[in-house]
């Protein structure tokens, strides 16, 4: 509840653009909520302060925000922020947000490499074997993430997870999708190496607008498309110089162009199979790879690893044990840190930085394996990333154009609130789910 005889200061802080702003109803848009707006990219030239008065009634004031407040607020974390709208320092976030995008690149990187390592054992070529181990260590993280959230609650947060079958029959549509992507995944990284690994699987954002518009009925924008346009021209340029280079697999291609497909399809079945487990991602992620394991089993068989892994002669050497162990590992974490990214910046900074990782994994694949690569090439890569941003940015632009004409929407005054008989918290929510 408002208290009387408090100023508010921050309350009616609204998304505003071009100087146009945004009059919310009497405070009911809590501050929270508007923080919230700075860190998700919505910048504001001003904001505006309402003061409440038991006898007064409440007036604007408009002031001029400056640069280092819009930063302070967008690095701010909602939950850290007290009735001041002050958060934890400055500095203390900007070391925090280094520190987990660090991790996120680290673990992401090691774990291309590590599969690279794996799937590029010659001794044995089973790669749908090595990503059904990486599943059933998936699974037993779950189990061992689960017992540690039970004896340090405050810790570790873990959903409890137990095996219902009525769940997992539910999920089993996305889990066909899971293991195509993560199998298609691993065999164009097995054909095509890390270096090339960037372009041959770069198509996934041209094949979410195919599917949105095939299956969601959702048109793209002119300036989408014109991104789309770019990265397919880098793929095919990265294509041919490959093949001029004379070490292009197009069986990797094919593969590449497979996993980049099933990404997009996770994607959509993702979201529909949510409910069902609570929309709880970690959740998700236990049915999936439960489903995976068992589904994994026959194509291992029908594919012929299975003699070839029973006659490996490294069975029962620990060390390769545990570099699959480590795979798996990193396999897992991988989830948590993308997670904590997007926690710590937002989904836009994300895919800045999913870019800018796959250009540092690239050079470091050049670099590590004495390549040399024609300029051509290098092009080809700056074209696939540099579609992929200007992609991001596009839709980022278009997502906050509809955010602001919902938000205008929903701050009518009063007499809208009445009307539509909405709480406070229930505009929160619906300014989220337009965004």
């Amino acid at each position: 509840m408002v208290q009387t005889r408090r100023c508010m200061k921050h309350t009616t802080r609204a998304a505003v653009a071009s100087g146009d702003s945004i009059r919310a109803d009497r405070g009911k848009i809590t501050e929270a909520f508007h923080i919230r707006c700075y860190r998700e990219g919505y910048d504001l030239p001003s904001y505006m302060t309402t003061c409440y008065h038991e006898t007064e009634f409440p007036f604007e004031v408009r002031t001029q925000l400056k640069r280092s407040s819009i930063l302070r607020m967008a690095l701010a974390d909602p939950e850290t922020v007290d009735q001041d709208g002050r958060g934890e320092p400055f500095i203390v976030r900007a070391v925090k947000i280094a520190a987990v995008v660090a991790l996120y690149w680290f673990v992401s990187i090691t774990m291309v490499f590590l599969n690279n390592y794996l799937l590029d054992n010659r001794d044995l070529d089973a790669p749908l074997f090595v990503t059904f181990y990486q599943c059933v260590v998936t699974v037993g993280l779950c189990w061992v993430m689960q017992l540690l959230s039970k004896l340090s609650p405050g810790l570790i947060d873990f959903p409890s997870v137990k095996l219902d079958l009525k769940t997992a029959r539910e999920v089993l549509p996305l889990s066909v999708v899971f293991i195509c992507m993560i199998s298609f995944n691993n065999l164009c990284l097995k054909f095509v190496g890390v270096a090339f690994y960037t372009v041959g699987r770069s198509l996934s954002t041209v094949f979410n607008v195919l599917f949105s518009y095939v299956v969601l009925k959702q048109t793209t924008s002119y300036q989408a498309l014109m991104c789309c346009g770019v990265i397919l021209g880098g793929f095919w340029l990265g294509v041919d110089q490959e093949g001029l280079a004379g070490s292009l697999s197009w069986t990797g291609v094919f593969f590449g162009v497979l996993a980049s497909a099933f990404v997009s399809m996770n994607a959509i079945y993702t979201k529909k199979v949510m409910p069902a487990v609570d929309g709880n991602i970690w959740k998700l992620s236990y049915y999936n790879n439960i489903n995976a394991c068992v589904l994994f089993l026959p194509l291992i068989v029908i594919f012929g690893e299975l003699p070839r892994v029973t006659g490996f002669s490294r069975l029962t050497d620990l060390s390769f044990w545990g570099m699959m162990t480590i795979g798996g590992v990193f396999g897992f974490a991988i989830g948590y840190v993308t997670g904590l990214q997007i926690k710590f910046t937002s989904p836009l900074t994300h895919n800045v930085s999913g870019t800018a990782k796959a250009c540092a994994q690239t050079v470091i694949a050049v670099v590590y394996n004495s390549s040399s690569k024609s300029l051509l090439w290098w092009t080809s890569n700056m074209m696939v990333l540099g579609g992929s941003s200007a992609y991001t940015w596009v839709r980022s632009l278009e997502m906050k154009k509809d955010f602001l004409q919902s938000a205008r929407g929903l701050s009518q005054g009063e007499n809208y609130c009445q009307r539509k008989k909405t709480s406070a918290f229930n505009l929160q929510f619906l300014c989220r789910v337009r965004m």
